[in-house]
């Protein structure tokens, strides 16, 4: 069987959706590097091209780490990302001289949406990949035996080998 294939079918539900944000992450930040000028325009907010640019190759080096056997750290940089988008459009909708203000809510909205999908993901994502990159769990207390370890012992005493075995064992050197 395909590497690949056994790799898809370890993944739990949490990475493939951070999997599927990666790809939406390239495709919206290629739109933000490629487009500016007329995002700018329809939200109002001519001027700020730079900083939408500045956006989309955020989301298109985020599209690396989703992609990597443990997203979670890329996913919650999204969150953070995020955060900082919901900020500058928050201060885009308070410009009363701004025409396109219904433009602005829908993409509050849109980016309010992200984020959740986005913070639910990086969620399950950190209970997933815990031991990935943190402390290694103690054992020091854990013996292996269903029963503790005293009831284990001298379990094997008076052990006879199977008649059937017998031939298998090494003959005693003289």
């Amino acid at each position: 069987m395909h590497k690949h294939t056994d790799m898809a079918q370890s993944q739990s539900s949490a990475d493939k959706l951070a999997r599927g944000l990666g790809w939406l992450s390239l495709v919206v930040g290629l739109y933000q590097l490629l487009a500016p000028d007329r995002i700018t325009r329809e939200l109002g907010m001519q001027g700020s091209e730079n900083s939408l640019r500045a956006c989309g190759a955020r989301g298109v080096m985020s599209v690396i780490g989703a992609l990597s056997d443990n997203p979670t750290p890329a996913i919650w940089s999204r969150v953070g990302g995020y955060v900082l988008d919901l900020a500058a459009l928050s201060f885009a909708l308070k410009d009363e001289r701004n025409p396109k203000r219904q433009n602005v809510y829908l993409a509050l909205t849109a980016v309010g949406i992200l984020t959740a999908i986005d913070v639910a993901c990086a969620k399950a994502l950190s209970q997933r990949h815990v031991y990935q990159g943190g402390a290694t769990p103690n054992y020091r207390y854990r013996s292996g035996f269903p029963q503790g370890l005293a009831s284990a012992r001298g379990t094997a005493l008076g052990f006879q080998v199977p008649a059937d075995m017998q031939d298998a064992l090494p003959s005693p050197t003289l």
